[in-house]
């Protein structure tokens, strides 16, 4: 594998979900892209996932972080974690939004994420810029306002201020204020495994780095 050139990389250490939670992002992504043919389709390139920690880590040091993950992830019993979505939302952005679907927080979550923290804090660079991310030729620079979140996901995006989801797409939020007065029905997934993935625009899980199911 080769590492990420920039001396820090944007990592998302995320739990990658079962094959229901994949039917309904997939859905909804559908719908987001035919009201906002812009936005982005759920492709190997923006994997549907519970993001659990997002962060800028020193390059050098990934395998590391790799190592630091697997330890927490060896005495955690992913199949035992169910969780419920809840409804959907919004991360507005100017005249657009960033849509997903909230998941219900647990205990056991939180415990987790915890861990996966503190395993991950040795090895974290205080902040990066594009090119810890994974860019395209035609998107070649991150949104500020991304790079500020992943810097302060911990403890901004964390602990009692954690708000797992998995975004689906983008669309006006016009559109997506309609959408979220729509009724939602809850319904309960699990998780098929967790994994470390590179981010990319919008906060996507855009390349995969380590995996484990």
């Amino acid at each position: 594998m080769s590492f990420p050139k920039s001396p820090a990389t944007a990592i998302d250490i995320l739990l990658e979900p079962d094959a229901r939670m994949l039917e309904h992002a997939e859905a909804n992504n559908a719908r987001l892209l035919q009201a906002f043919p812009k936005g982005f389709a759920l492709d190997a390139a923006h994997r549907p996932h519970v993001t659990l920690v997002q962060r800028f880590v020193r390059t050098a040091d990934l395998d590391k972080v790799y190592a630091a993950v697997e330890k927490v992830l060896a005495g955690t019993r992913l199949g035992d974690l169910e969780l419920e979505a809840i409804r959907y939302y919004y991360i507005p952005s100017q005249e657009i939004g960033l849509a997903g679907i909230v998941v219900k927080s647990t205990p056991q979550l939180l415990e987790l994420q915890e861990a996966l923290i503190e395993a991950a804090t040795p090895f974290t660079a205080e902040t990066g810029d594009s090119g810890a991310f994974v860019t395209t030729p035609d998107d070649p620079v991150i949104d500020p306002q991304l790079i500020q979140y992943v810097s302060a996901f911990v403890p901004k995006a964390s602990g009692e201020h954690f708000n797992p989801h998995v975004s689906t797409g983008v669309a006006l939020r016009t559109y997506l204020d309609a959408m979220l007065a729509e009724p939602f029905e809850p319904f309960r997934f699990s998780f098929k495994g967790a994994a470390v993935y590179q981010l990319g625009q919008f906060g996507t899980a855009a390349r995969k780095l380590k995996a484990w199911d």
